[in-house]
């Protein structure tokens, strides 16, 4: 299996009965890290972005890849060295990272060994936690969207 050149970012949400909206925001294991963040992973092989992230967030929380997938706008490059050092050649600094979010009913996440554990949180108590700026736009967008029924498709 070959690294595929991007990293995908999805976060997570559902609507409550009472339409309050809630994100799962995931702690990476301490040796990774600590910190909070959206399921993220990077592509395998000839994956377009939307199956890594159906597969990254199956692998990562059990979330299940008939879900209802939506491809947000927010995208961002991250420096290769923050995600698995210069594997593409010396002259590959960074790497694009494609946002997505998935909407989830009430049944519980199961993390891998990537998390330590998850959260259902209010919009406002993930932006404080999260720690990369791309999560805090992507989560911007996300709100944004579901609040106001813009609900794309990932296709």
């Amino acid at each position: 299996m070959s690294r595929a050149p991007f990293q995908v970012l999805v976060l997570p949400y559902r609507i409550m009965t009472d339409n309050k909206i809630l994100y799962a925001v995931f702690r990476r294991e301490s040796s990774t890290g600590g910190y909070w963040q959206g399921v993220a992973g990077g592509g395998e092989n000839s994956e377009s972005p939307l199956e890594a992230a159906k597969r990254e967030t199956y692998e990562e929380a059990g979330i299940d890849p008939s879900n209802e997938y939506m491809k947000l706008d927010s995208y961002a490059m991250v420096p290769v060295a923050n995600v698995c050092g210069f594997r593409w050649g010396d002259d590959v600094l960074v790497i694009p990272e494609y946002c997505f979010g998935v909407r989830v009913g009430e049944e519980q996440l199961q993390l891998s060994y990537e998390h330590t554990k998850y959260k259902w949180l209010s919009y406002g108590h993930a932006m404080e936690i999260l720690h990369w700026d791309s999560n805090k736009s992507a989560l911007w967008e996300l709100n944004f969207r579901v609040q106001r029924g813009m609900l794309g498709s990932a296709e």
